[in-house]
């Protein structure tokens, strides 16, 4: 697997966390979540704000996430998600994963952080 696969595969593996992460703070439209995320990132990872809608489908399906239409006056109406009771539960377990899998990793890389 070549780096630009791997670099594919945290991000498809990622995007779910961050999601849940960023809406934890408060609602948001998917446009925001993707400027979020490169911002944060610092540019190490970005989306197309309509790439991220299919995952916001998906976890709206799952009930860990909850979309309302919002309309303003002079605005385009958008599509605000918050966090659900289920979604919560959801980013504390995978945090916890990450966490658990980042920390294995780097002891097996011998990564160290400076």
């Amino acid at each position: 697997m070549g780096i630009n696969a791997l670099a594919r595969e945290l991000k498809r593996g990622s995007t779910e966390l961050l999601i849940l992460a960023l809406l934890e703070e408060r609602d948001r439209h998917g446009y925001e979540l993707a400027r979020l995320i490169e911002e944060r990132s610092e540019g190490a990872i970005s989306f197309h704000a309509a790439s991220l809608y299919p995952s916001l489908y998906r976890m709206e399906d799952k009930d860990l996430i909850e979309g309302r239409w919002v309309e303003k006056a002079g605005q385009r109406r958008r599509r605000y998600y918050r966090l659900t009771r289920q979604g919560r539960k959801m980013l504390a377990s995978q945090r916890s994963v990450w966490e658990n899998f980042f920390d294995a990793l780097n002891r097996v890389a011998r990564v160290t952080q400076a």
